[in-house]
Formats: C-alpha cells, sequence, structure tokens
C-alpha cells in the first residue's frame, strides 16, 4: 500500500498527508511559474516582436514627413531665375542727409534656388549722367558671402548701406574723398547681385 496513501510515523496519518498536500501544491505552483515564463502570454502575434520598436503615434508622423531643404540641396540661382531692383529709401536728401541703398532680389523661377546675397555678392553703383561718381566695391573692407535660399516668387530686400556722398576710386581707398555735388543734384543707383544685374535704376535727388 502507497506510503503517499497510509504514512507511516510517530505522529497521525492525518497530519503527515497535509504536508504532504503542502509540498505537492508547493511542487504545481512552481511548475506553473516556469510553464508561464516559457509560453510569455501576449506574445501571439498581435504582439510586437522582441526586436520591434513602436513610436508613439505623433513621432512616427513626424519621421514619416520629409526634412526640411538644406542649403547644400537647393541649386544655384540661375541668371534667369532672379530679378534684382535697385532702392533707396528717399526720392531726395537734405544737406548732410545720407543715402541708404539696398536691393531687392525675386526668384522669378518655378523652384527654390540659393543666391549669394552677401556683401561679396553684390555692388551698388551711382551715376549722375555719363559720370559714375560712386561703386560700393572701391575699397571694400571684409566682404562677406551670405547663402539665401528663396522659394519660387519669395522677394528678399538686402540692409540698407549709407552713402558718405563723396567719390570713389580704387585710388582714393587712404586719401580724403571729394563730395559730390549736391544743390539738387540727381543721382541714379544701380546694382548687382549674385551675377545679375538690376533691371532700371533708382534716382533721387541730393540738396
Amino acid at each position: 500500500m502507497s506510503t503517499f496513501r497510509d504514512p507511516v510515523g510517530p505522529k497521525s496519518a492525518k497530519v503527515y498527508l497535509r504536508r504532504r498536500l503542502v509540498v505537492l501544491a508547493v511542487l504545481l505552483a512552481v511548475i506553473a511559474v516556469i510553464v508561464l515564463a516559457i509560453l510569455k502570454p501576449g506574445s501571439g502575434a498581435g504582439a510586437p516582436e522582441a526586436n520591434e520598436v513602436k513610436l508613439p503615434t505623433d513621432l512616427a508622423a513626424q519621421t514619416a514627413q520629409s526634412p526640411e531643404p538644406k542649403e547644400g540641396d537647393v541649386p544655384a540661382c540661375q541668371s534667369g531665375q532672379l530679378k534684382v531692383t535697385p532702392g533707396t529709401d528717399k526720392t531726395d536728401y537734405a544737406e548732410g542727409e545720407l543715402p541708404q541703398l539696398f536691393l531687392s532680389v525675386v526668384n522669378a523661377g518655378t523652384e527654390p534656388c540659393s543666391a549669394d546675397l552677401g556683401t561679396a555678392g553684390m555692388e551698388f553703383t551711382v551715376s549722375s549722367g555719363d559720370d559714375q561718381v560712386w561703386r560700393s566695391v572701391d575699397c571694400q573692407s571684409e566682404p562677406e558671402a551670405l547663402a539665401v535660399i528663396l522659394d519660387p516668387d519669395q522677394a528678399v530686400q538686402t540692409e540698407p548701406i549709407a552713402w558718405d556722398r563723396t567719390r570713389s576710386s580704387a585710388e582714393t581707398c587712404d586719401i580724403t574723398r571729394d563730395p559730390v555735388a549736391a544743390g539738387g543734384a540727381s543721382y541714379h543707383l544701380r546694382a548687382a547681385a549674385a551675377g545679375v544685374q538690376g533691371s532700371g535704376t533708382a534716382q533721387f535727388l541730393l540738396y
């Protein structure tokens, strides 16, 4: 007869039987834990694999978007794409008042392009009749390049520079320059940028 069903010992049979039932219950619990650890409930077809990373909904949407274009990804503007126009802050200037010169650039093409709109890539010229009296590149110090990405039909206006109302040439960099005529004299501003000559002139008067 089985000693499990009919235990022998100094104590009553019920005591030994109760102890064996407790040991059996502990063994069954341990076996159940091991089985659950192996099977990993929830690892069916609907659960992500061990090496699969789930992104939050908003972050996943962001990664699907196209990145912003970088300067190196945008081609240089061609001469036919750009329209350059010279401008001044006023049309006439009182005695001692300095004209502020600028230019505007428009991408007239159908695709974005990059243009050098720094001082190294632009030139202003002031003339009176046939007399060219001043150029911004004469005695220019530390010209800087500035690549600007222009979208189609986008217009950009440069920071104005002040003209000191004097004549310039490459030979006048280290001497005092002669002032130009005033008293209502008429002048015309021309401009070029990114290798493109501006269209038309901006006329103004000096008093």
